[in-house]
């Protein structure tokens, strides 16, 4: 983690800078309303965001992450079950956002932009991965993988749904979030059945390996 005296302040800014986007957007008079509300000079807190509003959404995405790790010290959700941990970390995730809903909807349609795709793309990955993590998850095989991009789409497709729910409690988000989290486990479930029963199913590859090397 970058420990400059700029970066200190651009993590200290970036939810600040957020909440305040809701009403200027992704600019510099975000920047400057949140310095103000922290007692900070706005032409040095100008300086912590050199690369303007896709390095201000960085800030804060990486910001939320930070949040929702102090959120779930590891005995938190220590006696759920894998699913249980995930669902629980994203509806916080959503809670920790709602103070900058408008302005996550105006951040997702900066990072569109064709510029911002791989910094989206990066995002998206530390999100995913951040997210795992807190559940407990350790795989480095391809399973690190496939999981983090499974997540990752259904953090995507829920947070859609979510930028436009108006519901108590946000019912309508977590009514779509349980769907998908469903799905997912029917098809992870499909999936050990087919591959159990294919190790057991004829095969023809083991057959010609019989021939060649029979057993002695």
């Amino acid at each position: 983690m970058d420990s400059t005296p700029l970066a200190d302040l651009r993590r200290k800014l970036a939810l600040p800078v957020a909440e305040n986007a809701v009403f200027d957007g992704w600019r510099e008079t975000a920047v400057n309303s949140a310095a103000a509300s922290l007692g900070v000079d706005p032409a040095v807190a100008r300086l912590a965001f050199p690369k303007g509003p896709a390095e201000m959404i960085a800030a804060y995405v990486e910001a939320i992450d930070d949040a929702l790790t102090a959120s779930f010290p590891g005995e938190a959700i220590a006696e759920m079950r894998v699913s249980q941990r995930i669902r629980a970390i994203l509806i916080k995730r959503f809670e920790l956002m709602s103070t900058a809903k408008e302005a996550i909807r105006s951040a997702l349609a900066i990072l569109a932009l064709p510029q911002n795709i791989p910094s989206a793309a990066r995002l998206g990955w530390r999100s995913a991965d951040t997210m795992w993590r807190l559940a407990g998850d350790t795989a480095t095989d391809f399973n690190h993988y496939s999981k983090r991009t499974i997540l990752a789409s259904i953090y995507t497709a829920t947070l859609l749904v979510w930028l436009d729910d108006a519901s108590e409690g946000q019912a309508d988000t977590i009514a779509f979030l349980d769907r998908r989290l469903a799905g997912v486990a029917r098809f992870e479930k499909a999936k050990a059945q087919w591959t159990g029963s294919a190790e057991r199913r004829p095969s023809l590859a083991r057959f010609a390996g019989r021939l060649r090397y029979p057993p002695r």
